[in-house]
């Protein structure tokens, strides 16, 4: 049950605070629709299979669509600790090619906080491989939290 109700506030949460997210809304038509799960562990993950209207070069995933996705992870998995946050600090490092027309997942998780820094770190696999990694830390935003019609 305590998992039960920990998913119903990290979507209540994903929903309330980024209803068109590029990466995770199901209502952004041009977004990527990543569907986030959590983990036991605390960590969360998403499954992913992009075709060639994401990549840079040809049968890879772009850049800066892999960044968006990894930072996606990230902040969702803040929403997973009712934490709501934005960026301040991301780095990434790219060890292989992440294909398109193949599964991959991404996966993140929390490192460590104070009481309004976070730092998180974020993989993509693909084939049992890590294929890119990133580190972010993110600034709390509670006022980002509230309800707009308050």
């Amino acid at each position: 049950m305590i998992t039960d109700l920990k998913t119903d506030r990290f979507e209540q949460t994903r929903q309330h605070v980024h209803p068109g997210c590029v990466v995770c809304s199901k209502g952004n038509g041009q977004g990527l629709k990543l569907n986030f799960r959590l983990s036991d562990d605390g960590a969360v993950s998403a499954d992913f299979n992009l075709d060639s209207d994401f990549e840079g070069y040809p049968a890879m995933l772009h850049g800066g669509i892999i960044c968006a996705i990894l930072d996606g992870a990230m902040t969702n998995c803040l929403f997973a600790c009712n934490c709501v946050a934005v960026t301040a600090d991301f780095q990434v490092r790219f060890r292989h090619p992440v294909a398109t027309y193949q599964p991959a997942c991404v996966r993140a998780w929390v490192i460590r906080y104070s009481s309004c820094l976070y730092e998180l770190h974020a993989e993509i696999l693909q084939d049992e491989q890590v294929k890119t990694t990133a580190t972010g830390k993110f600034m709390k935003q509670s006022h980002l939290n509230r309800d707009p019609k308050a």
